[in-house]
């Protein structure tokens, strides 16, 4: 039973069917309404620091195109958009920062290529011509969300698997998960409820400090050729790494298949407030600006906000609960969930099963000393 149908409750779902078990997944309202239905499809390497977080990015990277190929010839089809279109991180200020941070990553196996504002505006003809720096990271993807969910919950359907939606989880008894449309047994229990996942948790008997983190996104109308990559300022890793509640901003600017342009991002703690801000937005929009000056003559679509699930040390709880037996957890990916999807589904699924592992759980695990309340 697998409690979240965003698309890291359809990844566990997807890689436990493939492993044999039977899965339902039961959502309080339907596929990818949540989190997911919230996210610009990033499946990044160049934002995160060596460690446990990059080691399950990197891993998820190497999978996605595997996974996508098998279900494709399962399915009869399986397009999520993916773009291997790589990433650019530029600094307009002091570029030691970013340097040191490539240098790093090229330590851990990351493809980090420092190139001239020459190269930069190569391969980004319309990026301003204020930058001192830029790394190349070809790494970086990108999928298209929704579709990501959806087909994962369609190979489970097809598996012999259920969703069920518009039905709320509210608890867990031993064999069964408590339902507001009744008892539904069941041999094991995944946490996937993303911002949800602490009340849950709670609820269950076994807390987990997840909190929702709050961003925005701009979508411009469609434009033709004006960003190549996913490109973004070097402040955008510290961003993501910064346990700060209050409003943080950092320039985000990709375009998607159908021609918008997408400009982030923020983030907030300020509970599950979904207003709208303006003056965010106009923050945003201003940065990007700066980043793509041609942007000021775009037309902004519409804009939309979701909730991140954080947890205080950044990093997902993979595994099993030290504390209530056949429960397990899958949660707090932040804004990073998309692109740690799939090595998240598979090391769960291995878990479960007793297959070995293919990275180290022991970092996500649920009783490690970042998580203690």
């Amino acid at each position: 039973m697998v409690v979240g149908a965003g698309v890291i409750g359809a990844a566990c779902a997807e890689a436990l069917s493939a492993a044999g078990a039977t899965v339902t997944v039961v959502d309080r309202s339907g596929p990818a309404a949540g989190t997911t239905g919230a996210g610009e499809g990033n499946v990044l390497v160049s934002d995160k620091e060596p460690g446990p977080e990059l080691e399950l990015a990197q891993a998820s990277r190497r999978q996605l195109p595997e996974l996508l190929a098998k279900l494709a010839a399962e399915l009869g089809q399986a397009d999520v958009e993916w773009q291997p279109k790589g990433g650019l991180v530029v600094a307009t200020t002091d570029p030691q920062p970013l340097h040191d941070f490539a240098a790093r990553q090229r330590e851990a196996g990351v493809q980090a290529h420092p190139i001239t504002a020459r190269e930069a505006f190569e391969l980004e003809p319309n990026l301003t011509r204020e930058i001192t720096a830029a790394v190349h990271y070809p790494e970086d993807g990108q999928v298209q969300p929704v579709l990501l969910a959806t087909t994962l919950l369609s190979a489970v359907r097809q598996r012999g698997g259920q969703l069920l939606s518009g039905v709320t989880a509210t608890g867990v008894t031993k064999h069964a998960l408590l339902t507001d449309s009744g008892v539904i047994a069941c041999d094991h229990v995944v946490n996937a409820a993303g911002p949800w996942a602490g009340d849950f948790a709670a609820k269950a008997g076994a807390p987990i400090p997840v909190l929702p983190r709050r961003g925005l996104v701009l979508v411009t109308t469609p434009v033709v050729d004006l960003v190549r990559h996913k490109v973004y300022d070097a402040d955008y890793v510290g961003a993501v790494a910064s346990g700060d509640a209050d409003l943080q901003t950092s320039t985000v600017v990709e375009s998607t298949p159908a021609g918008t342009v997408l400009i982030g991002s923020s983030r907030q703690r300020v509970g599950f407030d979904d207003t709208i801000q303006v003056d965010v937005l106009r923050e945003l929009a201003r940065k990007a600006i700066r980043l793509f000056p041609k942007l000021r003559n775009i037309n902004v679509m519409r804009a939309y906000g979701g909730f991140r699930p954080y947890l205080p040390d950044h990093l997902p709880v993979i595994g099993e609960d030290h504390r209530v037996p056949d429960l397990w957890h899958a949660t707090g990916h932040e804004g990073a969930g998309i692109g740690l999807a799939v090595a998240t589904g598979r090391l769960l699924a291995e878990l479960m099963t007793g297959r070995t592992p293919h990275i180290d759980p022991k970092p996500f695990r649920t009783d490690r000393p970042g998580l203690a309340l």
